[in-house]
C-alpha cells in the first residue's frame, strides 16, 4: 500500500495568454489601435471589473490533478470544462505498472506525522486515532482487492469495494473564465478541506503566471 499527498501540475495552456484575450475584448469595442507590449494586464482588470467576462472566455488551461476519488468527483461536477480521468474500470491495480498495490491520498487533517499538517482543533491523540482507523480501513481494502482479482475477478468488479480515499488523476481543460468559477467555488471557507488543499496553491499559481486575470481573486479571498 502506498500514500501520497494530493498535487497539482500545469500542463499546458494558451501561448500569450494575456495578449489572446485582449485582442479578443478589443475586438467588442474596435479599439485595437491601442494595443502595445503593456497594455494587455491593464485591460483585462478593467474587463473584470466591468463583468465582461465572456471575453475571459478565450484559451485555455490544462492541469493534471493528482487526488482522491472523492475529490475528483467533485471537481468534474464543473461542466464548462474538458476531463480525462484514471479509470477504476480498466485499471488492474495488482499489475507491476501500479507496483502491485493500491495508492491512497493522505488525508492530511488526520496526518500526526508532519507538524505542517498539523490542526489544532483536533487534538493529537484523537487525530492520532483517526489515523490509525483510515489507515486500517486502506489496508484491508487493498487486501480484499487483491485477493478478489485473484479469485478471477475483473477489476471492474473488483473496483466495487474501493474507496473515496483512493488516488486518482485527472487531466482537465477550462477556459480561464471558468477556472475563476472554479476557484471562487473550491477555495471557499466552506468548501470541502481536501478540495482547498488542492485548489489554494493551484490558484496561487495561475495568480503568478496571469496576475491580471486571477490576481484579484488571491487578494479578495485572502488565501
Amino acid at each position: 500500500m502506498k500514500i501520497v499527498k494530493a498535487s497539482t501540475e500545469i500542463l499546458a495552456y494558451t501561448p500569450e495568454l494575456a495578449k489572446i484575450i485582449e485582442v479578443a475584448g478589443r475586438t467588442a469595442y474596435k479599439s485595437g489601435n491601442k494595443i502595445n507590449d503593456n497594455s494587455a494586464d491593464e485591460f483585462i482588470k478593467r474587463i473584470i471589473l466591468d463583468t465582461h467576462h465572456t471575453v475571459l472566455e478565450h484559451g485555455a488551461i490544462t492541469v493534471r490533478f493528482i487526488c482522491d476519488r472523492g475529490i475528483a468527483m467533485e471537481i468534474i461536477r464543473h461542466r464548462l470544462a474538458s476531463y480525462t480521468m484514471e479509470s477504476t474500470r480498466y485499471c488492474n491495480y495488482s499489475k507491476d505498472k501500479f507496483d502491485n498495490q493500491l495508492t491512497f491520498i493522505l488525508p492530511y487533517f488526520w496526518d500526526c506525522s508532519e507538524n505542517e499538517f498539523k490542526d489544532d482543533i483536533i487534538p493529537y491523540q484523537k487525530r492520532a486515532t483517526l489515523w490509525s482507523m483510515w489507515y486500517g480501513v486502506c489496508q484491508r481494502v487493498e487486501e480484499t482487492y487483491l485477493a478478489m482479482l485473484q479469485q478471477g475477478a475483473s477489476p471492474q468488479e473488483a473496483r466495487s469495494i474501493l474507496l473515496n480515499s483512493l488516488k486518482t488523476e485527472i487531466i482537465a481543460t477550462a477556459n480561464p473564465r471558468e477556472w475563476r468559477h472554479i476557484f471562487k467555488l473550491r477555495c471557499d471557507p466552506a468548501a470541502h478541506p481536501q478540495m482547498r488543499e488542492v485548489m489554494i496553491p493551484l490558484k496561487e499559481k495561475f495568480s503568478e503566471l496571469w496576475p491580471s486575470i486571477f490576481g484579484d481573486l488571491v487578494s479578495k479571498q485572502g488565501e
